[in-house]
């Protein structure tokens, strides 16, 4: 928890209530409207820095255009990340991937088109500081700010995503048609997932400081009204199965490598065999000690945990800065994901053991992602060593007053 987040005072960003009881009645259960969530809100960014960034190489961003000529009865697509190039045209929609030079853009006077842009918290200091109002969710789960900005009548159209978002409006009126996922049939041969047979059972128009929040696999749909508009997109992290247990065990074993003395398989009791093709029980009784061996340390496991979930984006890179000056305080740079757990402390993919004062200092970091000057003045020589190294990195910076 974020130490500025008071978990158990009511607050308007979730309707009245506080993030703890939000968090009890509402997140991963039902949906919540919530009017005037963040009075007087303004956009992260206006519309020509907008169409600037999704210029830039770095930046995630996709096209939807969708013909208003052509019926749309399922209308459009989900999802928050996608490969890059033009993607098949189906005769409603058309989906691309960017970067985008204005010309790339379509005329503002057209209607029907969404431009997407991803990440933009780690590229707009606005966006990140929208994106810390929802740190009552635990950072290993939060992901990024997304923000889409559409012409009259754009949308991404009827789709469910498989985590949690709070779609919050910051300029112009979007409506939103919402409801269960009752059949999740997605419409063939269209660039975009595309529900066949979308049931809306609730309606609202939102407009600028309005906010609604949907639990995963809730399907949903909102359209520009009366004119462009602009809507952030609060995302959340959620790992798979197997794909997580796949990423934990490949980093584990990447840990392991030359961490202790080789261990050979031996068999001088081996007999002669008439059976060449069989498996030795011997071996097969060698593998399973050793996986098992390996298994029996829970502290490596959480080790590569704490690296995947802090491990950067694929388009996150850092730019190499300076020591840190005598007598400031450090914030981390936007793009620096970092947790900790009772024994480590995790950033950008490494760890470090952390114990004492030192751990509590990177605790705090962590929680409050900045140290005042007196912390820093009073961390040890091998914090102030780690702090001065992250500084150089890029993954830090001092801290203006």
């Amino acid at each position: 928890m974020a130490p500025d987040i008071a978990i158990d005072a009511p607050t308007p960003l979730l309707g009245g209530i506080s993030p703890q009881v939000f968090m009890r009645r509402y997140w991963q259960k039902k949906p919540l409207l919530i009017r005037q969530a963040m009075p007087g809100v303004q956009p992260p960014l206006d519309r020509a820095a907008l169409f600037a960034l999704a210029g830039e190489e770095e930046v995630e961003s996709r096209l939807i255009v969708q013909s208003l000529s052509t019926p749309s009865s399922g209308e459009a697509a989900g999802g928050r990340s996608g490969r890059r190039g033009a993607a098949a045209i189906d005769p409603g929609w058309r989906l691309s991937h960017g970067p985008f030079s204005r010309r790339q853009l379509p005329a503002l006077t057209q209607p029907g088109w969404t431009l997407l842009v991803q990440g933009l918290d780690l590229h707009v200091p606005a966006a990140s500081a929208l994106l810390q109002q929802f740190r009552f969710v635990p950072d290993a789960r939060l992901d990024d700010l997304m923000i889409s900005f559409a012409t009259e009548q754009g949308g991404v159209g009827s789709h469910f995503d498989s985590y949690d978002v709070f779609l919050l409006q910051v300029h112009g009126r979007r409506r939103w048609r919402i409801g269960p996922l009752k059949d999740a049939t997605l419409q063939p041969d269209v660039p975009l997932k595309i529900l066949t047979n979308f049931e809306p059972e609730e309606e609202w128009v939102l407009e600028p400081g309005d906010m609604l929040y949907l639990p995963p696999r809730w399907a949903h749909d909102g359209i520009a009204e009366g004119g462009e508009c602009m809507t952030c997109s609060v995302g959340f992290r959620v790992p798979e199965a197997t794909e997580l247990a796949r990423e934990v065990l490949i980093r584990w074993m990447e840990g392991l490598e030359g961490s202790e003395k080789p261990r050979l398989y031996k068999d001088p009791s081996q007999p002669a065999t008439t059976q060449p093709g069989l498996v030795p029980e011997a071996l097969q009784a060698f593998a399973a000690d050793a996986v098992a061996r390996a298994l029996s340390d829970p502290e490596a496991l959480k080790t590569a945990l704490g690296e995947i979930l802090t491990e950067p984006k694929p388009r996150v890179w850092f730019h190499a800065g300076e020591p840190l000056p005598d007598g400031c305080g450090v914030r981390l740079d936007a793009r620096t994901r970092m947790v900790y757990d009772d024994r480590r402390v995790f950033a950008n993919g490494e760890s470090w053991r952390a114990a004492g004062k030192d751990a509590r200092q990177l605790r705090q970091l962590a929680d409050r992602r900045w140290l005042d000057a007196k912390a820093v003045s009073q961390a040890s020589p091998a914090l102030r060593e780690l702090l001065h190294q992250w500084a150089e990195d890029g993954w830090l910076h001092p801290l203006e007053s």
